[in-house]
C-alpha cells in the first residue's frame, strides 16, 4: 500500500508548496470537487501503467512450461503431462490441503519445498552409491561433500533450450524424478514418510504420475538460475541451503530500501498530519444525530424489510464458515474420530478447508450487498419499479450459487463430478474454490446488484454535486464487478504462475481495492445517517479513501509475488509498496481516541432535552466498528508489517505467521466490520422489543476476546515456532508430519481451544440465534421512505 502514503506525500508537499506561495489558500480549497476527477485520472494512469507492466512482466518471465528429457534426448515427460498434472491437483482440491510456491493450505507439505529437498537427497543417494568405496574416513567426507556440491550445482544449472522448447536434465535429476514418482505413490496411499490422508485419496497411478510432474516442475524453477540472473524463477525461494537455495541479494537490498521508505514516510505524515490537524476534525451534525427515539420511529420501505433475509443467511453462513474451521483445525491434531467414526474418510480436510475460505468471501460479501441495497431508498426515496422484484431474484440466485458451491466444493474432490469437476466441483483455487458454473452464477448475480444499485440511485444522479457518495457507490459496484470478471481469464491449461497471478490479482484488487472503496461508501452513509459526520466530510473522506485504496490496489498487489515466478523488479516494487502501508494504519490508530468519542460528542452538541429514548441509537454497531479500528492496527497493521518486508517473508512465506495475520485481518477488519452493517440496518428493520442489547454486547465481546486469544495463544507463537524451524532446517521441514505432531506445536495447537470456544459459544450461536429468531420482529413496512435523506 505504499500508494497511500507516496498519494499522502505528494497531497501533503503540494499544500506545503501552495500554503508557501499564496498564504490566503487553505487547505479546503486544494480539496474543491472540481479538481478531484484530475488527481484521480492521474493515479489510475499511474497505477494502471503499474500493473499493466507487472501482467506483461509476468507473460514474458513466468518459468516455461517445457518437455523434460535425459542428456541422450530421451523424453521424460511432456508439456501435455505437466497440464495434466496441474490439473490433477486442481481436481483434487491439494491447494486446500498443502501448498504450491507457497500459496495454499497448511496442513499438508508445500509441494514444491518437499519436492526440491527430496530431489536434492535422491539425486546425492544417486551420485554417492556410485562413488568407488575407500577406507579413507577423509576421502569418504570429501566425496561427500564433492556430491553434495555437485548436486547444488545441477540444481542451479539451467538446461532450457528455447527453440526446442526441452529441459535437459543430469543423470541424477532423471533418477529423482522416477523415485519421486514412486515417492508420491506411497504418499497418496497413506504410506511413507509423509502419508496423506486419507489413505488413496488418489489412487490412479497415472494420475500420481503426472502429478509428480508439476510437483517436479515447480521444484525446477526454484532451483534452476533464471537466464542472465543469479537467482532462481523464485528468487531462491524456498529456503534450502542442502539444494542450493540461500536468500538472494534482491530479498535484501529491497528490504533495506522498503524500511528506509516506512521511516522516512512515517516523519513526512506525521509532521504534516500535526500540522493540519484542526483542518482534518470532523463535525457531527447538529440536527440529525440518530437517537433511540427517531430509530424505533423509522418505517421501512418493503425493499429495506427484503434486506434481512440477507442479513440472516450471511449470519448462517458466518457460522458454517467457522464450523468447517473448526473441523480443519481438528484434523492438525488428529481429533477427527467421534464414537467410532473417521470423519476425515467423509469430510477429508481439503473440502472443510475449503468450505472455511469460500463461506469466508460469500458471508462477507452477502452482508454488504444487502447493505447496499438498504440504504438506497434512502438516497432516493422513489423506489423504481419492480425493485423488490429485483432484489428477491437476487437473493435466490446468490443462495443457489451458495448452495450448489457447497456441494459442488464436496463432490469434486470425490470425485463424484466425474468429467464436470472444474464445472461443477471444485476448480482448484484457494479463496476461487467454487466450480465455474457456480462462478458464473456468482458473476451474473453481481450483474443484477449492479442493476439495482443504478436504479436506485439513478433519479439521484443529476440532482447532486459530481462524484458525491451516489456516484461513488455507483461506481465502486461496477469496479466490483468488473475485477470479478479477472477470475474468468486463465484457463485450466494456463501456466500456474500466470494462472495464479490473475486469481491474486482478482483476490487482492476485488477485496483490497473495489470492495474496500464500496464498504467505506456505505460506512461513510451510516455515518452520516447516525449524525455523526457531517456531509461534506463523509465525501471528503470518502474521496481520500477512494484514491488510496485505488492505489494500493493497483501496486500493493505486488506483495502477493515474491516467490511464485516473477521477476525482481515486481519484487522491488512489493518490497517498498507494502512495507509502508503501515503508515495509513498508524494514522488510524492516532485518530482511535477520537473515533470512539464521536457518539459522545454528537449527543452533547445536539440540542434537545434528555429523555430515555434520547440516547445514541446505534451503540451496538458503532462498538464493531471501534473494533475494526483495533484490528486494523493489530491484524492488518502489526501483523501485516512483519511478514511483508522480503527478507522476512523469504523465511516466513508458507507458514503459521501468514495464517496469523490472514484470521486478525479478515475476522478483525472485515467481521467486525460486516456484522456491524448488519447490526446498523437490523437496528432500523426490527421494533424496540427484540433488540437485545446485551445479548449483542456479549456477542461482540466474545468475537473479539476470543479471536485475541487465538492469535496470542496460537496463531502467532506457533507461527514463531514455525519461522525458526525454517531459519534452521528449511520449509521443507517446517511443514512436514514430523513438525506439525511435534509436542510444542500440537499443544500451541490446543491452545486455540480456549479461544475459540469464547469465540464460538460467546460469540457466533448467539449471534446466529438473534438474527435467525427475529423475522417474526421486523417491522411494518411503508411504500416510500420520507426521512433520514442524507442530500449527499
Amino acid at each position: 500500500m505504499i500508494i497511500q502514503t507516496l498519494l499522502s506525500i505528494f497531497v501533503i508537499l503540494l499544500q506545503e508548496r501552495f500554503i508557501n506561495k499564496y498564504e490566503s489558500l487553505n487547505m479546503s480549497s486544494l480539496l474543491d470537487r472540481k479538481n478531484w476527477w484530475k488527481v484521480m485520472l492521474a493515479l489510475s494512469i499511474f497505477s494502471g501503467i503499474g500493473l499493466l507492466f507487472m501482467t506483461v512482466q509476468t507473460y514474458k518471465d513466468a518459468p516455461p512450461k517445457t518437455k523434460f528429457v535425459t542428456n541422450t534426448g530421451k523424453t521424460v515427460f511432456t508439456v501435455g503431462s505437466l497440464e495434466h498434472g496441474q490439473s490433477v491437483f486442481m481436481k483434487y482440491a491439494l491447494m486446500d490441503h498443502g501448498s504450491i510456491f507457497g500459496d495454499g493450505g497448511y496442513r499438508g507439505q508445500d509441494y514444491t519445498a518437499e519436492c526440491l529437498h527430496e530431489t536434492a537427497l535422491l539425486m546425492n543417494k544417486y551420485y554417492h552409491d556410485r562413488l568407488p568405496e575407500s577406507d579413507d574416513k577423509v576421502l569418504v567426507e570429501t566425496a561427500k561433500l564433492g556430491v553434495e556440491e555437485k548436486v547444488r550445482f545441477e540444481i542451479k544449472q539451467n538446461l532450457y533450450n528455447p527453440e526446442k522448447n526441452e529441459v535437459v536434465l543430469t543423470d541424477g535429476q532423471v533418477y529423482a524424478f522416477w523415485e519421486m514418482v514412486k515417492y508420491y505413490s506411497l504418499k497418496f496411499k497413506g504410506k511413507g514418510k509423509e502419508p496423506f490422508t486419507p489413505a488413496n485419496f488418489i489412487s490412479d497411478e497415472n494420475e500420481i504420475k503426472n502429478l509428480t510432474v508439476f510437483f517436479f516442475w515447480s521444484s525446477w524453477a526454484c532451483g534452476v538460475l533464471r537466464p542472465g540472473e543469479d537467482a532462481s524463477y523464485t528468487q531462491n525461494w524456498p529456503y534450502d541451503k542442502f539444494a542450493g537455495n540461500n536468500v538472494s541479494f534482491p530479498a535484501v537490498f529491497w528490504s533495506i530500501i522498503g524500511c528506509f521508505s516506512l521511516i522516512f514516510a512515517l516523519g513526512l505524515v506525521f509532521y504534516f498530519f500535526g500540522k493540519f490537524q484542526s483542518q482534518t476534525t470532523f463535525k457531527p451534525s447538529k440536527d440529525d444525530v440518530a437517537t433511540e427515539d427517531s430509530v424505533n420511529q423509522f418505517v421501512p420501505t418493503p425493499t429495506q424489510k427484503a434486506t434481512y433475509k440477507f442479513f440472516a443467511i450471511a449470519i448462517f453462513l458466518f457460522f458454517v464458515q467457522v464450523l468447517s474451521g473448526i473441523l480443519t483445525i481438528h484434523d492438525f491434531v488428529g481429533f477427527t474420530e467421534f464414537n467410532g467414526y473417521e470423519i476425515t474418510e467423509d469430510l477429508p480436510l481439503n473440502i472443510t478447508r475449503s468450505w472455511h475460505t469460500q463461506m469466508a468471501i460469500l458471508w462477507i460479501a452477502t452482508c454488504w450487498i444487502g447493505a447496499s441495497i438498504f440504504i438506497l431508498p434512502i438516497i432516493s426515496p422513489k423506489e423504481p419499479p419492480s425493485q423488490l422484484l429485483l432484489i428477491n431474484i437476487l437473493f435466490w440466485a446468490l443462495f443457489i450459487v451458495v448452495v450448489g458451491s457447497l456441494i459442488g466444493i464436496f463432490v469434486g474432490p470425490k470425485g463424484l463430478a466425474g468429467e464436470y469437476w472444474r464445472w461443477l466441483g471444485h476448480q482448484g483455487w484457494e479463496f476461487l474454490e467454487m466450480g465455474r458454473l457456480w462462478q458464473y452464477g456468482l458473476a451474473l448475480g453481481f450483474f443484477i446488484w449492479l442493476v439495482i444499485i443504478y436504479r436506485g440511485v439513478k433519479s439521484s444522479l443529476g440532482s447532486i454535486k459530481s462524484l458525491a457518495l451516489p456516484h461513488w457507490i455507483l461506481y465502486a459496484v461496477m469496479g466490483i464487478v468488473v475485477m470479478f470478471g479477472f477470475s474468468f481469464v486463465a484457463g485450466p491449461d494456463e501456466n500456474f504462475v500466470i494462472a495464479d497471478f490473475w486469481r491474486w490479482l482478482v483476490l487482492h484488487m476485488f477485496v483490497e481495492c473495489f470492495f474496500e472503496t464500496f464498504t467505506t461508501v456505505i460506512i461513510a452513509y451510516f455515518m452520516t445517517i447516525m449524525g455523526l459526520v457531517n456531509k461534506e466530510d463523509a465525501n471528503r473522506v470518502v474521496y481520500f479513501a477512494i484514491l488510496l485504496f485505488l492505489g494500493s490496489g493497483f501496486l500493493g498487489v505486488s506483495h502477493n509475488f515474491y516467490w511464485n515466478g516473477k521477476p525482481e523488479a515486481t519484487l522491488a516494487i512489493g518490497s517498498v509498496f507494502s512495507t509502508m502501508q503501515i503508515v495509513p494504519l498508524v494514522l488510524l490508530t492516532v485518530q482511535a481516541w477520537r473515533f470512539r468519542r464521536l457518539p459522545v460528542d454528537a449527543m452533547n452538541k445536539k440540542d434537545t432535552i434528555k429523555t430515555e429514548n434520547s440516547n445514541f441509537g446505534f451503540p451496538e454497531a458503532f462498538l464493531f466498528l471501534i473494533g475494526v479500528n483495533f484490528w486494523n492496527f493489530l491484524g492488518a497493521g502489526v501483523f501485516g508489517f512483519i511478514i511483508n518486508l522480503p527478507i522476512i517473508n523469504y523465511f516466513e512465506h508458507g507458514t503459521y505467521l501468514t495464517m496469523n495475520h490472514g484470521h486478525a485481518a479478515l475476522m478483525g477488519v472485515y467481521g467486525n466490520l460486516s456484522i456491524g452493517g448488519v447490526l446498523f440496518c437490523s437496528r432500523f428493520l426490527l421494533k424496540p422489543g427484540v433488540w437485545n442489547k446485551t445479548l449483542i454486547r456479549t456477542a461482540f465481546w466474545s468475537l473479539n476476546i476470543g479471536l485475541f486469544l487465538m492469535v496470542i495463544l496460537n496463531l502467532f507463537p506457533v507461527g514463531l515456532y514455525q519461522i525458526a524451524a525454517v531459519i534452521n532446517e528449511g520449509l521443507w521441514f517446517a511443514r512436514s508430519n514430523e513438525f506439525i505432531q511435534s509436542q510444542p506445536f500440537q499443544m500451541l495447537t490446543w491452545m486455540r481451544i480456549v479461544g475459540g470456544s469464547i469465540f464460538v459459544v460467546g460469540g457466533v450461536i448467539p449471534l446466529v440465534w438473534f438474527m435467525l429468531t427475529r423475522f417474526s420482529g421486523l417491522k411494518a413496512t411503508a411504500a416510500t421512505l420520507n426521512r433520514h435523506k442524507t442530500g449527499v
